[in-house]
C-alpha cells in the first residue's frame, strides 16, 4: 500500500508542478519563474493553464484516476469503449469548466474515429504521442505477473495510441511501476520495464520512430559531469515534446540521474521545457512506487491534495487489493 500510494502522489505533485510551466520553453520558464522549487501558480497568460493556482493537477492526473476508477468498478477489467467514453466525458466537463487542458492529440483524433464508427482496436492505429503512458500508473499498481500487465495496459492504450512506439512507452512505465510495489528499486524496475516495453511493441500498429526501451538504454548509458549537463541532455538531445520516444525517456533519464534527490528531480522536470507536466509526472509515478517515502516533502504533497481535492490514497488502496487477489504464477 506504501508504494502504491506513493505512485498516486508522485504523479500528481508532478503534474502540479509541471502545470505553470507546460507548453513554455525552457528559457522562458527560467526567465518568467527562476528556479522551479516549488508549487507555483499558472500565469495569467499561461498557454494551457491559464491563471490555474499553485498545486493544481492537470490532465496527467485525472486521466489516471479516471482510468483507476474504471479498473476498481470492474474489478480489474473494463471494456475499451468505456474507457474512450469516459475520456470525452471528462473532456467535456473541462469544456464547459472553461479550461484549455483537453484531450491530446492521439486522443482527440481517436476519439472522432470512434463517434465515427471505428473499432477500438482501430481508432488509435496513429497514436504515438504520450496519453498512454502518461495514465498507465493505476494499472502497474494492480498487475503483478507480466501477461496480464501486458494486457491490461492494451486494454487501456488501444482505443486512442495502438501503436508499437505508444505501447511500448505505456508498458515500460507501467512495468517500472509494478516491480517497484513488489520491492525493486529504480535499476532493478527500469530493467524490468524497459523489458516490457520491448515485448510490447509487436502488439500495435507500426509507425515510425525511434524505440523507446532502445534509447532510454542508451541515454541511461551516458555519463554526466553535473547535474546540468544531465539536463542540458535531457533537452537538446533526448526531448520534451509529447512524442512518447521524447517526453517519456526524459522522464526516465531524470528519475535516474536524480533518484537519491526524487523532489529535485520533479522540479527539474517541470523545468526543462515542452510536456513538463508529463515528464514531472512520469517520473514522480516512477520515483514514488520504486522507494518506501513520497517522493515529495509532506508540504507539497498536502498543498497539492488541498488544491485538488483528490482522494489517492483511497484508490491505492483498491488498486492494490486488486493486485492481491489476482493469481499469480507458481
Amino acid at each position: 500500500m506504501t508504494r502504491a500510494l506513493n505512485t498516486l502522489v508522485g504523479l500528481a505533485v508532478g503534474d502540479a508542478l509541471g502545470m505553470p510551466t507546460q507548453s513554455m520553453s525552457r528559457a522562458d520558464i527560467a526567465a518568467r519563474y527562476g528556479r522551479v522549487d516549488r508549487l507555483l501558480d499558472g500565469a495569467p497568460d499561461q498557454p494551457i493553464a491559464p491563471g490555474m493556482p499553485a498545486g493544481s493537477i492537470t490532465d496527467d492526473t485525472e486521466q489516471a484516476l479516471l482510468l483507476a476508477d474504471l479498473l476498481v468498478e470492474g474489478g480489474g477489467t473494463f471494456e475499451p469503449r468505456a474507457l474512450a467514453d469516459a475520456l470525452q466525458a471528462w473532456e467535456d466537463d473541462m469544456r464547459a469548466r472553461g479550461s484549455s487542458d483537453l484531450l491530446g492529440p492521439s486522443t482527440k483524433a481517436a476519439l472522432v474515429e470512434l463517434a465515427a464508427g471505428a473499432s477500438p482496436e482501430e481508432s488509435g492505429r496513429f497514436g504515438t504521442t504520450n496519453g498512454a503512458a502518461m495514465r498507465i500508473a493505476p494499472v502497474g499498481i494492480a498487475f503483478a505477473e507480466p501477461d496480464a500487465l501486458l494486457e491490461a495496459v492494451v486494454a487501456a492504450s488501444r482505443p486512442t495510441h495502438n501503436t508499437g512506439l505508444a505501447l511500448s512507452a505505456a508498458t515500460t512505465v507501467a512495468a517500472v511501476i509494478s516491480a517497484g510495489i513488489d520491492g525493486a528499486d529504480l535499476d532493478a524496475a527500469l530493467d524490468v520495464g524497459l523489458r516490457a516495453g520491448e515485448a510490447a511493441f509487436a502488439r500495435g500498429h507500426w509507425r515510425a520512430g525511434a524505440s523507446v526501451p532502445a534509447k532510454a538504454r542508451w541515454a541511461l548509458a551516458q555519463t554526466f559531469g553535473s547535474d546540468d549537463e544531465c539536463v542540458d541532455f535531457v533537452v537538446d538531445v533526448i526531448g520534451t515534446s509529447v512524442s512518447s520516444q521524447e517526453s517519456v525517456v526524459a522522464a526516465i533519464v531524470l528519475a535516474h540521474h536524480f533518484v537519491d534527490r526524487p523532489f529535485e528531480a520533479l522540479c527539474q522536470a517541470a523545468s526543462v521545457g515542452g510536456d513538463t507536466d508529463t515528464v514531472a509526472a512520469i517520473a514522480g509515478a516512477m520515483l514514488g512506487a520504486t522507494a518506501d517515502a513520497p517522493p515529495a516533502p509532506a508540504e507539497v504533497v498536502d498543498d497539492v491534495l488541498r488544491v485538488s481535492q483528490v482522494d489517492l490514497a483511497s484508490r491505492a488502496l483498491a488498486l492494490t487489493r486488486l493486485r492481491d487477489s489476482a493469481p499469480r504464477p507458481s
